[in-house]
């Protein structure tokens, strides 16, 4: 891999854009400032040239050029662990590696033999292998995988997986996700295989729109909150978003909808959680959905 350019800043996060064969890659690692990498450190790495889902709020859509192989999604870990720590001795407390920068990891099936090899390659206590997903339809085998690996190599809340629906309205949701995706019910059987005791519970992420509605007494009547985890989260400004019309419906963590929604998850019995970023990830570009290479 050949890197072509990186943008960031080192206290906060770095976009780093490459190339594999003539095609364009990019990752990104992240810190949670004011913390110091020693605390938690996140590795954003890609595992499609592009991506085919072409979700309205993700830039990683514009185009799709193919799987990555297993040797070019480990090329993007290596780089930026060895650019660090160079021994493969990773002293974080946690060390995540998010599988969510280009590209639906369930596409791609050597995602499963790169979360196989990771415990080989690093000396890394602190390690959490994080896998974001939409859930495509037709994907259960991929799942079914992920349970064995977890199960023989990440357990105790060593795997996180999040599974991003953004809306409790069935066609709006086809409207985000123009793909066919697993059912709510399909969801939740998946969960209840999957999630055991001293597991981290699946992630459900939600991104807060104006006209995509969240109700949580719909979630409540598909997901068993013993299996889930809630996830509210702020459109990030990406170039799609912007074409499409998207639009916040929270500008901030305290901002009413926010207060209610958490108030109803917490009636209900959801652990859940506001997540908003540090707004300088906007401008480097290292947040979901950004897609650095074209601007």
């Amino acid at each position: 891999m050949k890197i072509i350019k990186s943008v960031g800043k080192e206290n906060i996060a770095h976009v780093y854009i490459g190339n594999i064969d003539n095609k364009v890659i990019e990752f990104a690692e992240s810190l949670d400032y004011p913390k110091d990498i020693y605390e938690k450190w996140v590795l954003t790495i890609s595992c499609l040239y592009g991506c085919p889902a072409k979700c309205l709020m993700c830039d990683a859509g514009k185009y799709y050029d193919g799987r990555m192989s297993k040797e070019a999604i480990i090329s993007q870990i290596e780089y930026m662990i060895l650019k660090r720590f160079p021994d493969r001795n990773i002293p974080v407390k946690k060390f995540k590696i998010q599988f969510a920068r280009m590209g639906e990891p369930a596409f791609n099936l050597d995602v499963l033999e790169v979360l196989k090899e990771l415990p080989n390659l690093y000396n890394a206590p602190g390690l959490i292998p994080s896998i974001s997903t939409i859930g495509p339809k037709n994907s259960e085998y991929f799942f079914d995988k992920i349970f064995n690996i977890k199960e023989d190599l990440y357990k105790n809340g060593k795997f996180q997986l999040q599974i991003s629906i953004h809306t409790t309205n069935i066609n709006k949701r086809d409207e985000l996700i123009p793909i066919k995706k697993l059912s709510f019910t399909e969801i939740s059987q998946i969960a209840e295989k999957f999630v055991k005791e001293n597991d981290r519970k699946i992630t459900l992420n939600f991104i807060v729109l104006e006209n995509y509605p969240i109700e949580p007494n719909v979630i409540a009547k598909y997901f068993d909150p013993n299996n889930f985890f809630i996830k509210l989260t702020p459109l990030n400004p990406t170039s799609n978003a912007i074409k499409n019309k998207l639009k916040n419906s929270v500008s901030s963590s305290t901002d009413i909808r926010i207060k209610d929604l958490l108030e109803e998850f917490d009636y209900l019995n959801y652990e859940s959680v506001v997540s908003f970023g540090n707004p300088e990830e906007n401008n480097i570009g290292s947040n979901c959905g950004q897609y650095i290479t074209n601007n």
